[in-house]
């Protein structure tokens, strides 16, 4: 504030009594009135003793603490709109996610010259189409808790076709005004229903085989308040995250299990992932980086954490323990395992590395997609085919697994070479390890959200898997973000 101060030779902003000055008050003002809408908390901004403060304003002195107030306030809003609240790492340790603040001497330089302040103001949000869709669900999720929410809960343990009765009416209550399925006096679970389930379990992250189980139910019966958290979650979320609209980017998202190739914000390939199962040493971290090329029949170094928590104990009681993997010393040759007592070793002391060659048994399979990080985090292939077909598919040691990777691998070839498939079979065929540069580098964003929207269909919401959206709440609602119905 004392450098733009300075640089403006002290001329007021918000305080003149020129058009201008008006505008920028009224815009400001406007904004921190409608804060909620961002599912920020009004209290935070104390609207109302700002105009309370302008109203009984009448000394030079007086004059200068409005202005003051102001610009304190508007950089706070403008900070807490554009990039969020928190810092991320602090409230959840997997988020390692480094969010871009905007330089604040710049934004008031900017703010002071811009010949339309309510549109300078508007503008602070994120102009992604995402948290567009996000905040109109969250209209809509308060519009409808005001109007009474979804109405009676199912209380079944199991319902399928050819059931009828009380409980298959509920559900189809419940389903009718979700949006699955149109108006309906039936009681038996025909196939109108069976295809609502099926609908509202795709939209849902469940497996789409049209029976109402355990786990479809409960999803069913979360209330509208438990979506709206979610929803606002992931604008706080969206504000941390810089992305455009327009280019090619990759989204993984841990809660859906998915990766995608996005192309100018509409999805152009999607694969089923596996990400790091829910113990504090595997939970696939969130960040995002550049992915710059893949390496085709790649070699696995095994992390030391796994060398020496996994393997080095399995050694002690049998040197020839998981045999597929070689010992390199620190000269980079190959170690008989024969000639060494493992018992000396630890994980502080262990002097080798484990390597395992190219091969259909390797842990990484046939193809690994890199963007170098400090987390060793990468996308790959695996032997483990198994695990794609289960819902919840958090195995890996932090990394991703993709289901497609040889599609993948083509999708993103496709805009560098003339036959993708050919391209990438003749290396792999070759059986040597190969890496293929990305001409064009590409954006990688390993999200999380319990809550997320696509161009067209239902609001998509998943299960908070590793239980940080409850933390981010948590933290939203200590500075007073609350639940709100709409008043229209």
């Amino acid at each position: 504030m004392a450098a733009f101060y300075r640089g403006t030779k002290y001329n007021p902003v918000w305080t003149g009594d020129n058009e201008l000055d008006r505008a920028r008050r009224k815009a400001l003002i406007g904004a921190l009135a409608r804060v909620e809408e961002h599912a920020l908390p009004s209290e935070r901004y104390n609207v109302d003793g700002l105009v309370s403060q302008m109203a009984s304003a009448k000394s030079a002195r007086d004059m200068g603490l409005v202005e003051v107030a102001l610009t304190k306030t508007f950089l706070e809003y403008a900070r807490d709109v554009s990039s969020g609240m928190f810092v991320p790492s602090k409230l959840d340790s997997g988020i390692v996610r480094t969010v871009e603040r905007q330089d604040r001497l710049e934004i008031m330089r900017q703010f002071a010259s811009s010949t339309d302040p309510k549109e300078f103001v508007r503008g602070l949000a994120p102009g992604t189409l995402e948290y567009t869709r996000l905040m109109k669900e969250k209209l809509r999720l308060e519009k409808l808790i005001s109007s009474g929410g979804w109405g009676e809960k199912v209380s079944a343990g199991k319902l399928e076709p050819k059931d009828k009765g009380p409980r298959v009416i509920a559900l189809r209550n419940r389903l009718i005004a979700m949006g699955f399925m149109d108006r309906s006096a039936t009681a038996s679970y025909d196939r109108d229903l069976e295809k609502a389930v099926q609908e509202f379990q795709l939209a849902h992250g469940l497996e789409a085989d049209g029976v109402a189980g355990k786990g479809t139910i409960e999803e069913i019966n979360k209330s509208p308040e438990t979506r709206l958290k979610s929803i606002m979650v992931a604008m706080e979320r969206e504000r941390w995250l810089t992305r455009a609209n327009e280019g090619r980017e990759i989204l993984v998202n841990l809660t859906d299990f998915t990766a995608k190739i996005m192309d100018d914000g509409k999805v152009t390939f999607r694969t089923r992932s596996v990400v790091g199962k829910n113990q504090s040493d595997r939970r696939s971290p969130e960040f995002s980086d550049t992915m710059e090329h893949m390496i085709i029949n790649p070699t696995w170094n095994v992390p030391r954490s796994i060398a020496t928590k996994e393997y080095l104990p399995m050694m002690k009681r049998n040197p020839n323990a998981a045999g597929h993997l070689r010992l390199v010393d620190s000269r980079g040759r190959t170690v008989n395992r024969s000639q060494i007592n493992f018992a000396q070793y630890n994980t502080r002391n262990f002097p080798f590395d484990m390597k395992q060659p190219p091969s259909t048994r390797n842990a990484l399979g046939l193809v690994k997609f890199m963007f170098p990080n400090k987390h060793n985090i990468y996308l790959h292939d695996t032997p483990a085919k198994n695990l794609f077909s289960r819902e919840i598919r958090a195995y890996s040691h932090g990394c991703i697994r993709l289901h497609q990777p040889f599609e993948f691998a083509y999708a993103l070839l496709a805009r560098q070479v003339d036959n993708p498939e050919s391209y990438f079979q003749e290396r792999l065929k070759s059986g040597r390890e190969t890496k293929v540069d990305l001409e064009q580098n590409i954006p990688v964003h390993i999200i999380y959200r319990t809550a997320y929207t696509e161009a067209k269909g239902p609001v998509q919401y998943r299960r908070d898997v590793y239980g940080r959206d409850a933390t981010i709440w948590k933290a939203m609602a200590n500075e007073g973000v609350a639940l709100r119905s709409y008043q229209g």
